[in-house]
């Protein structure tokens, strides 16, 4: 299964049925792949990026047009558990706000220096980066959106160009970045054949112990 089959199917067993899926290099081939397939009970629009070649911000801010109301923004090649986009969905957002799913787990990341650090204050992120030294979590790249996000993206901009990151040390500025533990639930950023092992390997271990709790 690829990783995108992984994160829409987790995403629509945490109850979510309509998808926006932002794409850029490889365009075509994803309308292609998708063509091929069927998701039963889901829609999904494709939406072109066709500065995919700057920070993810901007890929973020393409979506803009389609997402009037509060929407759960996942990142492609994250893989998650449904237990945890469900339970991040459940949790009341305010106005203007977004809320971060965090693993407070720092002793257990695969690969550290390619990890979103953040670090927090009671439940508010206040510094999010890869390059921050004090962090007390990691940013799993789930967050639950209020469409506030597309303005604040705006406003990070700087030659045209911006990162989530750069939009989330605004909202932690502002006190608008709630963190959201996810506990022992286990996720994994794909970049690599090593880190696709690693993410494979962790899930099936945490489907079993799942099992064995259900059986």
């Amino acid at each position: 299964m690829s990783l995108l089959e992984h994160v829409i199917l987790g995403a629509h067993e945490a109850g979510i049925d309509r998808f926006v899926i932002v794409v850029g290099y490889g365009a075509d081939a994803m309308r292609r792949w998708f063509a091929g397939r069927s998701f039963g009970g889901v829609s999904i629009r494709l939406v072109d990026n066709l500065e995919y070649h700057k920070d993810n911000g901007v890929s973020v801010l393409k979506a803009r047009d389609q997402l009037r109301e509060s929407f759960l923004l996942v990142m492609a090649d994250h893989i998650f558990e449904p237990r945890t986009a469900k339970a991040l969905l459940e949790e009341p957002l305010l106005q203007g706000e977004v809320i971060l799913a965090v693993d407070p787990k720092i002793d257990r990341v695969f690969d550290l220096d390619d990890a979103t650090k953040v670090r927090r204050q009671g439940d508010h992120i206040v510094d999010i980066g890869k390059e921050i030294t004090t962090y007390d979590a990691f940013d799993t790249g789930m967050f639950l959106c209020s469409p506030a996000l597309f303005d604040v993206l705006e406003s990070a901009k700087k030659e045209e160009n911006c990162s989530l990151s750069d939009g989330m040390r605004i909202l932690g500025r502002d006190g608008r970045l709630r963190a959201f533990d996810i506990g022992d639930a286990s996720w994994q950023d794909v970049d690599t054949p090593e880190a696709l092992a690693y993410a494979e390997d962790i899930l099936t271990s945490s489907s079993a112990e799942c099992l064995r709790r259900r059986g």
